[in-house]
């Protein structure tokens, strides 16, 4: 009976498991994350949650979000990730950039950043297909001895290149104005022009344009840098140009996301400290340089800074960063499928969420294993239960048997 019992109490605990959603990974509130977007999944590396010097165990954080499926509706107050933090070999930082690289658009590089760890490598790399990191061997193209570590720039990806221009120098502390270029493919350094570079800052905004121009913008040295000017670096001539803006030209800010329009035609910024809700968004028409502030419907949400923002299909997805009452956990969907209004939303497809479907398809599959195992055992228990009681046994011993069933 004591066997019995405790089969059939294994199996009643498997259905509860079955029929009970695995919670996924939910992050913790963050800022000066980086946000990477290779093969449909959005990829959240280090960043910190406090307010004050130093860096937090959060900074070690490593998760994604696969937006792959199309049938799967997005909710943004409810959507999980999937912890990948026990394969990470990047020490707790900040302020790091990231873009997709490689062969085949399928690594992760990780420039820079700000740590504690002293043995932090200048740059990681991080295969999606084997979920695995590395320190990669890169030659030094330009005759230097080693490149610098800074921290609070942009990475831009372009043609198998990633371009880190500007941020604050590690050694010096000093922001800087310099073009460090890494050939993801081939994995070598040079430096890019200094012939008329922008003035040395931190914390701008940066995006690729569809020309092959990388569009600078904003950002602070000491003080914040006003937007009436926007400066393109060609990738293909290695030159830089200034262009003069006009319009309704944005307050000067930095910590904020600069991204291109899903038309190639425009420029959308959002965010930055300081910076409030009505002052938030505003569009750069890339054809006169022209500012202007969109019409926008749906709930508009509470500015903030030092976040990420990615295009995601029709959408702007902004996570985490920093408000100006607390650090935020969340993410934040803006719809610009349509230039004349852009509408804030908490679901990617306008529909009721099933943003766990992975989740429970993975609790299911793992509990339906389980209970096909529970079935098994059972199964074998009854029928060598059977077979003791179907034996013929001596005289004396099936007297006892009948005795004890």
């Amino acid at each position: 009976m004591l066997k019995n019992s405790l089969v059939y109490l294994i199996l009643f605990n498997l259905i509860q498991f079955w029929s009970v959603e695995i919670d996924c990974f939910q992050p913790s509130q963050r800022y000066l994350h980086t946000a990477t977007f290779i093969d449909n999944k959005l990829y959240i590396l280090g960043g910190r949650d406090k307010l004050d010097t130093s860096i937090e165990t959060i900074g070690k954080d490593f998760f994604y979000r696969d937006f792959s499926t199309s049938s799967v509706n997005f909710n943004s107050q409810e959507l999980s990730w999937l912890d990948l933090s026990n394969v990470n070999i990047v020490p707790p930082h900040k302020a790091a950039a990231a873009v997709k690289g490689g062969v085949n658009n399928d690594i992760l590089f990780l420039y820079g950043g700000n740590s504690t760890d002293n043995d932090m490598a200048l740059v990681y790399t991080f295969d999606t297909k084997s979920n695995s990191w590395s320190i990669p061997n890169i030659t030094n193209m330009s005759g230097e001895e080693e490149f610098s570590r800074k921290a609070f720039l942009t990475g831009i990806i372009d043609n198998g290149s990633m371009y880190l221009w500007g941020g604050v120098e590690e050694i010096s502390k000093y922001s800087v104005n310099d073009m460090l270029i890494l050939d993801t493919i081939n994995l070598s350094w040079r430096k890019g022009s200094l012939v008329n570079t922008p003035s040395p800052r931190r914390n701008y905004g940066a995006t690729l344009l569809p020309n092959h121009q990388i569009i600078y913008m904003g950002g602070s040295n000491y003080t914040n840098i006003t937007l009436n000017e926007v400066y393109l670096y060609d990738t293909i001539n290695d030159s830089w140009d200034t262009k003069t803006t006009s319009g309704i030209i944005p307050s000067s800010r930095e910590g904020f996301s600069v991204n291109l329009g899903l038309d190639g035609q425009r420029v959308i910024i959002f965010g930055g400290i300081g910076v409030n809700s009505t002052d938030a968004l505003y569009v750069l028409n890339l054809s006169d340089f022209k500012w202007y502030i969109p019409k926008v419907s749906g709930t508009i949400p509470e500015s903030r800074n030092n976040h990420k923002a990615n295009v995601i299909g029709n959408y702007l997805v902004i996570t985490f960063g920093q408000s100006t009452k607390t650090i935020e956990s969340d993410v934040l969907f803006l719809d610009i499928s349509n230039n004349d209004e852009y509408i804030w939303t908490e679901n990617l497809s306008g529909s009721p969420s099933k943003s766990k479907v992975i989740c429970v398809i993975i609790g299911s599959t793992i509990g339906g294993v389980l209970l096909i195992i529970g079935m098994f055992l059972l199964y074998k228990w009854n029928k060598n239960r059977r077979l003791r009681r179907n034996a013929v046994h001596p005289p004396d011993v099936e007297q006892e048997i009948k005795h004890k069933i």
